[in-house]
């Protein structure tokens, strides 16, 4: 009965959050993800914040030594934060998915009038859970904010079953700090938020992802007024045989 109603707490959930991000969460982050003005000053902050946890990932990616034979899934990739600065770069293949339609349309835009080759891209709607394929590498910024400890875990352990080699992440770490201003309301503000909003503990995500077989191997904490974003780099662990 437990796990019954579990199951259907992560469907409505899961439904609130793609209703958001087709509607006034996408009017919202599409903003916020831009150039665009039209921002306040938290807001301006969060695009301050999310662009250091992008900056910092297409970083390590270049330190690896190249992208161009490289297979990537940018999981929840909003309106191609991400995956269009990847693309840029010569990727060789890159599959974006989003739980919204509307940032996924919002990222075939921005892909096209940017000129990109949309040959390597490939665009689909998907939540976490549905995806599937074999990449070299997997990556999912900011995602796991809408997921508890235990769901997020369960993403990990899935997004590192579709990893031949990588798997790159960020959330919201839990602190006393941070679950004091959650508390209260100001961590994620705005009268019209309509989706929950989870902190993680940093232990978890990394014991889910050492069960796959992926090892640490850095990690960053982002921080600007009103967002805070932990980056972890997972590598698998090959045996000699394979390497």
């Amino acid at each position: 009965m437990a796990t019954e109603k579990l199951k259907e707490l992560k469907q409505v959930e899961k439904a609130e959050v793609a209703s958001y991000f087709n509607g006034m969460g996408f009017d919202r982050w599409n903003r916020i993800y831009s150039d665009s003005e039209d921002v306040n000053n938290v807001q301006r902050n969060i695009r301050i914040g999310h662009q250091k946890t992008v900056d910092d990932a297409l970083l390590w990616l270049k330190e690896f030594g190249g992208v161009s034979e490289m297979s990537f899934c940018d999981a929840g990739c909003g309106v191609g934060s991400l995956c269009l600065p990847l693309a840029a770069m010569g990727a060789g293949t890159i599959a974006a998915s989003d739980i919204s339609q509307s940032m996924i349309s919002e990222t075939q835009r921005r892909a096209e009038v940017l000129g990109l080759d949309l040959s390597r891209l490939k665009f689909f709607t998907s939540d976490l859970e549905s995806l599937q394929g074999s990449f070299h590498t997997v990556i999912c910024l900011d995602v796991f904010i809408h997921y508890p400890q235990k769901a997020a875990e369960e993403m990990v352990r899935h997004l590192c079953s579709l990893a031949e080699d990588r798997l790159i992440v960020s959330f919201a770490p839990y602190t006393l700090f941070l679950a004091i201003l959650k508390g209260i309301g100001q961590l994620f503000p705005g009268p019209s938020k309509t989706t929950r909003a989870y902190t993680l503990r940093e232990e978890g995500i990394i014991r889910a992802a050492n069960d796959c077989g992926f090892e640490l191997c850095r990690s960053k904490l982002n921080q600007a007024p009103f967002y805070f974003s932990k980056l972890i780099e997972f590598r698998k662990i090959h045996s000699s045989k394979t390497l």
